[in-house]
């Protein structure tokens, strides 16, 4: 029984002693370079030293390793890929991570001079196998397994997060809170959400004078964030507010109007992203300051894979040295780098492998790229999806990945 099963059984028991809830339903804000999604606006200002260090590593191969350093890329058993479609129709999966769902962004005028970037779901069923469209959330988290999802409704900051069930498309249980929500994530193990409170929408956009493009507000509406556990629901709300040091000279935060939280793997921390260097801040669950904690010093917010599920390797941001199109990988304890294939790493697969954005071979179009799995020691890459279309990621689909 894995933590999805567990999750499920616990919120059917408790879902029985409820009342009923009254019915009816009114992206990271990707905020415009699109960006890439909560890209990428900007890169956190992470600096790190980069020695030229030639690794040998292991490579994956459904539980042995293979220890040559390069060579054909080593693929793990169970691989679903679909290299002909995109955005995808079926299941892609790769030794356990799994591409839970994907959304497309768009930008909704609301008046003259407001808008909201609105993201439209498109969530994995397991059962079928395939992507259905949802148009019921404004945000969704995938939990390990990718069985289970928490969402939002569309009017954003809501007083409630869903439980849903990706089998049946069913909110199986409502999580009242009394700050109102604006994007949830959860833990590595699935037991917990971290839930970011803010006064407003957070995806807001407004005009500027003299910008003819749609703006982030120069305001910041973040109030601080819940820990809850996922059965019960339980847990508390710490308050997080701006200090000088989160603001520019002329006193503007430093920050995008959708900064959420996340847990780190054990739980013993919360931690959020920052365009100053280091490029995060880190918190006790009571809200207090700490240093960086072992392991998370060379971490990059604005690269989705993070830290690998073993801790001993982190994500690092784009290359382009080794190959036209490749990232950094650094040991999480001395920051050693290493290059992998791959414009952007967006999720392992066990601790030697990730799925990786990529263009294609002598494609010099960066926006024409397709997810690629990419092997730590190899040059090789093998596709999963067919390749995004467009000049700019305005309007494009976003992985949503679940880890096993």
């Amino acid at each position: 029984m894995n933590v999805d099963d567990m999750v499920r059984d616990a919120l059917r028991e408790q879902a029985a002693e409820q009342p009923p809830v009254a019915g009816g339903f009114a992206d990271r804000v990707l905020a415009v370079r699109r960006r890439r999604r909560s890209r990428r606006i900007v890169a956190a200002a992470v600096t790190a030293v980069v020695v030229a260090v030639g690794l040998a590593v292991p490579l994956l191969d459904s539980g042995k390793e293979d220890v040559r350093p390069s060579g054909g890329i080593v693929t793990p058993k169970k691989v679903e890929s679909h290299p002909d479609q995109s955005p995808p129709r079926e299941r892609i999966s790769v030794g356990g991570t799994t591409l839970a769902g994907y959304f497309v962004p768009r930008t909704v005028r609301k008046s003259a001079d407001t808008a909201v970037l609105e993201r439209t779901y498109f969530l994995l069923n397991p059962k079928t196998g395939t992507y259905a469209r949802t148009a019921d959330w404004s945000w969704v988290a995938v939990a390990p397994g990718g069985k289970t999802a928490a969402v939002l409704e569309r009017d954003l900051p809501t007083a409630r997060i869903g439980l849903l069930d990706l089998t049946s498309g069913r909110v199986e249980r409502w999580i009242e809170v009394d700050h109102r929500v604006g994007g949830v994530t959860f833990s590595r193990d699935g037991r917990k959400l971290v839930a970011t409170t803010y006064n407003q929408n957070p995806d807001r956009l407004v005009k500027i004078e003299g910008d003819p493009d749609w703006n982030q507000p120069r305001t910041f509406s973040r109030t601080g964030y819940f820990v809850l556990d996922v059965a019960s629901g339980d847990g508390a709300w710490t308050e997080i507010k701006l200090t000088g040091d989160d603001k520019n000279p002329v006193g503007r935060p430093m920050l995008n109007s959708r900064q959420d939280f996340a847990l780190t793997d054990d739980g013993k921390y919360v931690w959020e992203g920052r365009f100053t260097a280091p490029g995060y801040v880190f918190y006790d669950l009571s809200g207090k300051k700490v240093a960086v904690p072992a392991g998370y010093r060379y971490l990059t917010w604005s690269v989705d894979a993070g830290r690998s599920p073993d801790g001993r390797l982190v994500a690092g941001p784009f290359a382009g040295r080794k190959w036209k199109t490749s990232s950094f990988v650094f040991d999480a304890r001395t920051g050693a780098p290493t290059e992998v294939r791959g414009q952007q790493l967006l999720a392992w697969v066990g601790d030697k492998q990730l799925i990786a954005w990529d263009i294609g071979k002598g494609d010099r179009n960066e926006f024409h790229n397709r997810l690629v799995l990419v092997t730590l020691g190899s040059d090789k890459e093998v596709p999963l999806s067919g390749f995004r279309e467009g000049d700019d990621d305005a309007g494009r689909w976003e992985p949503l990945f679940a880890q096993p």
